[in-house]
């Protein structure tokens, strides 16, 4: 991907919008989502699945292996969008964590400590102990309160409750404007896409109960959607359910603008499957981020983050990302997704 080159001081952008015909500053942060891959700690708990996860499944090095990848994660971290905001993430949700201890390494992490990161997190109802978070710079995002909202999905046979992830929401103020961020892992395709199609419906359902209610609260509500949806953005459960719409200009006022679809139909995507991509992870926004007065933050621009050091170098899998986990044990990677991120501005004062 081709990333950004500006000039900037500090957090300040200077660029030269259309709109205007002239040259302002604006502040900008970097908003982003970035799955894990199985961040679990080394301790065994006996409440959850965890015993079969990739570091507990290690026989030797668990430690070592451990503290790489929470560096690895860390890095990441750092550096999604800093080359344009001088900055790391404002706001990053997170998910395929084991608990809030893991968020906590990678926040006091030596390449993260100084930003002082806050943490949300619940322990979720999955069967395998992975949950979603938000990680916050403290000084730039000050959260009014959060809530989780269980999704209630059943097996077909049985009848028997699935256990998944909840869905995460966080609304707070950045730098003064109030933002609504909801953070989803929706079911996964296990057992193949047709099949697994109706779980996916249904988180795409309890999402669009959150927006609603928001924006019964306040039809002006800024929104924010982020995830790894496991659809991608053309899939029923996004432009059926969700209703989410590709052209900017063609969304209402209460509807949802996905930027990320643009990338899907130009061939991009953040994971990969037997040489196929797929873009799941996607941070899609409300109407009121998209509006022209840019003396509240609106959106600039959004990306997927992949980096080359991110990207499988040789072998069978060349190309795809670079994955912390393989049949050998840990690998010195990161992640099987790359990071998104989405850009918001505001003229300065």
């Amino acid at each position: 991907m081709t990333f950004l080159k500006l000039g900037f001081i500090l957090l300040f952008l200077s660029i030269s919008l259309s709109s205007f015909g002239q040259k302002k500053k604006f502040k900008i942060h970097t908003l982003a989502f970035y799955n894990l891959e199985n961040l679990f700690d080394t301790i065994n708990d006996p409440l959850k699945f965890d015993e079969y996860s990739p570091i507990m499944e290690l026989k030797t090095n668990r430690a070592e292996a451990y503290k790489n990848k929470v560096n690895n994660m860390a890095r990441v971290i750092s550096e999604i969008g800093k080359d344009v905001t001088k900055n790391t993430p404002a706001v990053i949700g997170i998910c395929e964590v084991e608990n809030k201890s893991v968020l906590d390494d990678i926040t006091n992490n030596v390449l993260l400590i100084e930003k002082n990161y806050g943490i949300i997190h619940y322990d979720s109802p999955d069967s395998r102990g992975i949950d979603v978070g938000l990680l916050y710079q403290k000084n730039l995002f000050t959260p009014i309160n959060s809530s989780t909202y269980e999704l209630k999905i059943y097996d077909d046979e049985s009848k028997e409750r699935i256990t998944t992830r909840d869905q995460l929401l966080v609304s707070g103020n950045l730098d003064g404007d109030l933002i609504h961020i909801i953070v989803n892992h929706w079911p996964s395709r296990r057992g193949g896409e047709a099949r697994s199609k109706p779980k996916r419906i249904a988180a795409a359902k309890l999402n669009k109960r959150i927006v609603d209610s928001l924006q019964a609260d306040d039809p002006y509500a800024k929104v924010v959607i982020m995830g790894d949806l496991n659809d991608n953005p053309n899939d029923p459960s996004l432009k059926d359910v969700l209703k989410t719409i590709r052209k900017r200009k063609k969304v209402d006022s209460k509807g949802l603008y996905n930027p990320f679809e643009n990338y899907y139909r130009d061939g991009l995507g953040t994971t990969a499957y037997r040489d196929n991509w797929s873009l799941f992870d996607q941070i899609i926004i409300s109407k009121p981020l998209l509006n022209k007065d840019f003396s509240s933050y609106r959106y600039y621009k959004s990306g997927i983050f992949n980096r080359n050091y991110l990207i499988t170098s040789n072998g069978k899998y060349k190309g795809y990302p670079f994955r912390s986990w393989n049949d050998s044990g840990f690998s010195h990677g990161f992640s099987d997704h790359f990071p998104v991120y989405m850009y918001l501005i505001k003229e300065a004062e």
